[in-house]
């Protein structure tokens, strides 16, 4: 009994699952249904579209028709009138041939008067023709003429760009560049449409390149009469010219570099004029410095580590020793961009002396030996994520510190060779030191009376190389601006104060330097004494400005061009190599 009733529970619990599993099948039969069911509603739905727009298309047609029984009757009212004009035009062309047989009878006689006027004339413009040949024979001889004259101008003129360069170097001037950049669009950008029409005056091209050596500056002021400024410079390149174009002229300082030769080259000009451009290239958080040949865009900086470690590798005997140093003048204070306190954050604050021999030095300053330009890169991209940047209504990336980039080159060389360029730079003072009241005296410069070639060198033969040092800065000054126009407050204006003040602090003391005077305020600011050396010392000094081409920041242009051509005035002692450091014995 027991077992008969378990049985029986069994299939009653199956026969329960069997009619769930039918209800629900019953229940998915429903839902599709009702899914069909709604879609032929929507099929009726589109149906009941489709006959409304049959019933409105059929309206239209029989509206057509009936327009264009209309026009039937029309067409064949204009037809009628047609055919009436038709036959008035027949009458009137019967009338005309009558009057043009009359006039081809005139023009036959005229044609015989005029036909001897044209024999006439074509013997004149033989004559003519004759005589335009002959002067064409001449404009060719002297275009060819003035081709000949233009070829031996570029000669002479590349040959005076050279003496000039050379004289520059003997001088101990300081090169000076202009690069104008193109018109960006946040020149003509503003947030009030009022001043709309101000801006699209304010953003007209106002500096112009006349030629690779002046710029040209339209100075308009309301009520006054417009007049023209001109500034010359070593090269100014116009806003068509590429990175690869600014840096082909930067690129001999690097073998100066090579040859033992401190080389300096800094940005200058106000915010937004492109000196990050044109001194890293384009660059972002996100979007690091590329070291890729293939970008065109490259700045100075990446192209010059390229270049140097191209230049080293063609020469495997020297053995160099290539190191780097990144610092930040920030508030005018020094910060090394390499080195990490205590807690392991980046940016050190660190201090600016002057050595017993009048050289500037940073001490404790971290020096990081690179092998590759990548690893140059590498250090360059993790120093500017470093770097204080603050947005400006000027400039929305607007750097707020000056970066100082040192490459520091040991390099091994012949004794010998290093002799002669010594002797040959005492050669070029001497030359330098002839005054024309010697030459009256009949006095002999000392180089005259013991021949061009050195004095002989005691050397030890144990001594094959010597080891010389030398330095390239690269330098990205922050922009000076204007407070009123940037727009900056708090903490901004505090930078901005410092920013314009250490430029001024450069100014002053190529002003000092230029007017030769006894004291040179170096010490202003930590910018210029740390640039010191490079400044007023006897490094190769290349200043590139950079100048926005629109009337808006005319003002902060000619400033700029002012720095430039004050800083051209500046004489210093001619550049040489550096000194010996230790002595490479051989084997």
């Amino acid at each position: 009994m027991p077992t008969k009733g378990l049985n029986w529970s069994f299939i009653t619990n199956q026969r329960i699952q069997q009619l769930k599993s039918q209800l629900r099948a019953k229940e998915e039969r429903i839902v599709e249904l009702e899914t069909e069911n709604a879609v032929l509603h929507l099929k009726l739905a589109e149906c009941h579209g489709i006959i409304e727009r049959s019933n409105s298309k059929t309206m239209q047609l029989c509206s057509l028709y009936n327009e264009e029984q209309h026009l039937r009757r029309n067409t064949y009212s204009n037809l009628t009138q047609i055919y009436q004009t038709v036959q008035k035009f027949k009458q009137e062309l019967k009338d005309f041939q009558s009057f043009s047989y009359l006039l081809m009878r005139n023009f036959q006689h005229h044609y015989q008067d005029y036909l001897s006027q044209i024999v006439d004339a074509i013997q004149g413009a033989q004559m003519e023709n004759e005589n335009l040949q002959l002067l064409q024979a001449r404009a060719i001889d002297l275009e060819q003429s003035l081709q000949e004259i233009n070829g031996r101008y570029q000669v002479e003129k590349k040959k005076r760009k050279a003496l000039h360069n050379n004289l520059v170097e003997l001088r101990g001037n300081i090169r000076v560049h202009c690069r104008i950049r193109p018109l960006l669009p946040f020149d003509t950008e503003s947030g009030d449409p009022a001043f709309q029409n101000r801006l699209i005056s304010l953003s007209e091209k106002v500096v112009h390149a006349t030629d690779d050596e002046t710029v040209l500056v339209k100075c308009s002021r309301p009520g006054h009469p417009l007049f023209n400024k001109t500034f010359q410079f070593e090269r100014v390149y116009n806003p068509l010219e590429s990175q690869k174009i600014v840096f082909g002229d930067v690129c001999p300082l690097l073998t100066s570099l090579l040859d033992g030769y401190n080389v300096c080259i800094m940005t200058y000009g106000q915010t937004g004029s492109g000196k990050s451009y044109t001194m890293l290239g384009p660059h972002s958080e996100s979007d690091p410095i590329s070291s890729s040949e293939a970008d065109q865009e490259m700045g100075i900086i990446p192209r010059a580590a390229g270049e140097l470690f191209r230049l080293l590798s063609e020469n495997q005997t020297v053995n160099p020793r290539v190191e780097v140093s990144v610092v930040e003048i920030y508030n005018n204070e020094l910060f090394d961009l390499l080195a990490k306190d205590s807690s392991g954050i980046f940016g050190v604050k660190r201090d600016v002396i002057t050595t017993k021999e009048g050289k500037s030095n940073v001490p404790l300053l971290i020096y990081e030996l690179v092998k590759s330009p990548a690893e140059f890169m590498r250090l360059i991209n993790k120093s500017l994520q470093l770097r204080v940047k603050h947005p400006t209504l000027v400039h929305a990336d607007s750097s707020r510190s000056h970066l100082v980039v040192t490459i520091t080159l040991t390099i091994s060389v012949p004794f010998d060779s290093f002799a002669d360029q010594q002797s040959s730079q005492n050669l070029s003072k001497e030359i330098l030191c002839i005054t024309p009241q010697k030459i009256m005296k009949g006095e002999k410069p000392s180089f005259f009376s013991r021949g061009l070639s050195p004095a002989p060198i005691t050397l030890d033969p144990t001594e094959q190389q010597k080891q010389v040092q030398t330095k390239l800065q690269l330098v990205d000054l922050a922009g000076s601006e204007c407070v009123g126009m940037s727009g900056v407050t708090g903490t901004a204006l505090r930078e901005t104060s410092f920013i314009n003040r250490s430029l001024a602090a450069l100014a002053d003391v190529l002003g000092a330097l230029s007017e030769h005077r006894g004291h040179i305020p170096y010490r202003n600011s930590k910018l210029t004494h740390l640039l010191q050396d490079s400044i007023g010392g006897d490094a190769k000094l290349l200043v590139m400005l950079c100048v926005s081409p629109c009337q808006k920041y005319l003002a902060e242009t000619l400033q700029s061009l002012g720095f430039g051509s004050r800083a051209r005035q500046v004489q210093r002692v001619q550049a040489k190599r550096r000194n010996l450091l230790v002595s490479s014995k051989s084997k």
